[in-house]
C-alpha cells in the first residue's frame, strides 16, 4: 500500500462516514467490506436481504460483521424512498408505481440514500458497467452546482518525489470525456483543481496541457486549451493555472522557466489537465507502465456527492482505496 493510498485511510477514519456498496452479493465487495469495517474506514450499508446477503458472505469468506443490510423493497424506508424518487422524477412521467420498481435496483436504492444524506456516498462498478454506476447519480443526485460535466481523474503515485506533489499528480480527464470543448475543459479543470485540494489538504497547480506552450503552435485544439484556461481564470481566480503548456514545461522547472517565466505553475505543476480523453488515457498508461506509477482511479467528478466507478477488473484492495476516496470526498 502506498504512502497516499494510508493518509486517505486516516483522513477517512477521522471523518466516519458511512459508504453504500449496491454490489452487495459480489465476492471482492464483500471480501472489501470486511476490509473497510475491520480497518475503520467507513461505516458500511450492504443493499439486499439479510439472510441472502450472509449468505454470500459466507461463501466469499467474508465476515461482514458491522456492516448494515438495507432491503432494496417491502420496507418503511423503501416506501419513503420511493415518495422521495416519484416527486424528483414526477416531471419525467414516473409514476409511484415506477418509483417503488426502480428502487429494486440496489443502484438506484444507493443513490437515493445517498441523496436524502443517509449515506455520505456510493461506490460500485465491480460487476457493473460506467453507465449503469454513474445513470442514477446523473437523474438522482445531479452535478454540483455551476458544474454541467461529470468527468475523472487518475491519482499518480510515482517513487520519484520531485515530481508534482511529493510525487504524487493528478491527470485529468482519462476516462469519460472524449472530446470536451473549452467550456468543459475548464470544468474540467476547476473540478480536477477541487478534488486535488480535498483529497491532498494543499493547493493545486494545474497545467492546461498541450503541444504548444503560450502560442509556439497554432491550431484549434491550441486555441481550445487557451480559450480553457481563460476561462477558468475568469471564473475561478483562486486557482493557479497557466496554459497552454507542453508537458516538459508543466513539469520541468527549467523548461517552465524559460517558457513561460515568472509562472507559478509551469515546472511545478501537481495537477495536468489533458485536451481530450485519447492523450489522458495514452498519458496515464505511459507513465503508469513505464515509470513503474501507481495509478489510483479513475476517481469520478462533477456529482454533488461522492459516487466512484470501479474497474470490473479491480482487486479487494482497490474497493478499499476508493471506498476510503469515496468517504473523504
Amino acid at each position: 500500500m502506498s504512502e497516499i493510498v494510508s493518509k486517505f485511510k486516516a483522513a477517512a477514519r477521522e471523518a466516519a462516514n458511512t459508504v453504500v456498496l449496491p454490489e452487495s452479493l459480489e465476492e471482492r465487495t464483500l471480501r472489501a467490506t470486511q476490509e473497510i469495517i475491520g480497518d475503520r474506514i467507513a461505516k458500511v450499508i450492504l443493499l439486499g436481504e439479510e439472510a441472502t446477503v450472509k449468505q454470500a458472505a459466507s461463501t466469499a469468506g467474508a465476515n461482514i460483521d458491522g456492516a448494515q443490510i438495507i432491503p432494496v423493497q417491502g420496507t418503511e424506508l423503501a416506501a419513503g424512498l420511493a415518495g422521495k424518487l416519484y416527486e424528483l422524477r414526477k416531471h419525467k412521467g414516473m409514476t409511484r408505481e415506477q418509483a417503488l420498481e426502480t428502487l429494486k435496483t440496489p443502484m438506484y436504492f444507493a443513490a437515493m440514500l445517498v441523496k436524502e444524506d443517509l449515506a455520505h456516498g456510493y461506490l460500485a462498478g465491480a460487476e457493473s458497467t460506467t453507465g449503469n454506476t454513474l445513470k442514477p447519480a446523473l437523474q438522482i443526485i445531479k452535478t454540483r452546482p455551476g458544474i454541467g460535466i461529470v468527468s475523472s481523474f487518475f491519482l499518480m503515485v510515482l517513487a520519484d518525489t520531485g515530481w508534482g506533489d511529493d510525487g504524487v499528480l493528478v491527470f485529468a480527464d482519462c476516462a469519460l470525456v472524449p472530446d470536451p470543448d473549452e467550456n468543459q475543459l475548464a470544468e474540467i479543470a476547476i473540478t480536477t483543481a477541487d478534488s486535488f485540494k480535498t483529497m491532498m489538504r494543499t493547493e493545486p497547480r494545474v497545467a492546461m496541457l498541450s503541444f504548444s506552450t503560450k502560442g509556439s503552435a497554432s491550431h484549434p485544439s491550441v486555441d481550445k486549451v487557451a480559450g480553457a484556461t481563460k476561462i477558468v481564470q475568469e471564473k475561478r481566480p483562486d486557482i493557479q493555472i497557466d496554459g497552454e503548456l507542453q508537458a516538459d514545461a508543466a513539469l520541468v522547472e527549467s523548461v517552465g522557466a524559460k517558457k513561460s517565466p515568472g509562472s507559478s505553475v509551469a515546472g511545478k505543476a501537481n495537477v495536468l489537465i489533458f485536451p481530450d480523453l485519447a492523450s489522458g488515457n495514452i498519458g496515464y498508461k505511459l507513465v503508469q507502465r513505464l515509470a513503474g506509477a501507481e495509478a489510483i482511479g479513475p476517481v469520478i467528478q462533477g456529482i454533488a456527492k461522492p459516487v466512484n466507478d470501479l474497474s470490473r477488473g479491480c482487486s479487494v484492495e482497490d474497493i478499499v482505496s476508493v471506498a476510503a476516496i469515496t468517504a473523504i470526498s
